[in-house]
């Protein structure tokens, strides 16, 4: 039992499958840093200064400053803003994967076509033999 485990970790496909864990993780805190700081700073900017993260509405009616005031002052709190940003984390992530993977597709070699088929050996025999019964 001990050596079938040891070959099932050490196939190809789980090896594959643990590199690509560990670096989802590590672009999923790039990205998450590249909005964060760097394209959600350009939004605000052009949608007037507008900070999403502090977009809220406090279900007690109050005017709270911030999300975190809302929430210290022990209401429910709807954050639509965070999601908006959560949005535009999952637009961003598309749109990086789908540039790595269009890069990584031209990397491949593109497929042969096949060889387009010939007559089938029934077929050739087929002419053979009527080409055999003229003579």
């Amino acid at each position: 039992m001990l050596k079938e485990f040891k070959n099932f970790i050490m196939t190809g496909n789980v090896i594959d499958f643990a590199v690509a864990v560990i670096m989802a993780g590590a672009l999923g805190g790039v990205i998450k840093g590249f909005v964060d700081n760097i394209a959600m700073p350009f939004v605000g900017y052009f949608a007037g200064g507008i900070d999403f993260a502090d977009l809220h509405y406090a279900m007690d009616g109050s005017d709270y400053e911030t999300v975190a005031a809302a929430k210290e002052a022990g209401g429910a709190v709807i954050a639509y803003g965070a999601w908006i940003n959560t949005i535009i984390n999952l637009l961003i992530v598309g749109f990086v994967m789908f540039i790595i993977v269009k890069a990584y597709n031209k990397t491949k070699k593109p497929v042969e076509a096949p060889a387009p088929a010939g007559p089938s050996d029934n077929d050739l025999l087929g002419e053979i033999r009527d080409l055999l019964k003229k003579k």
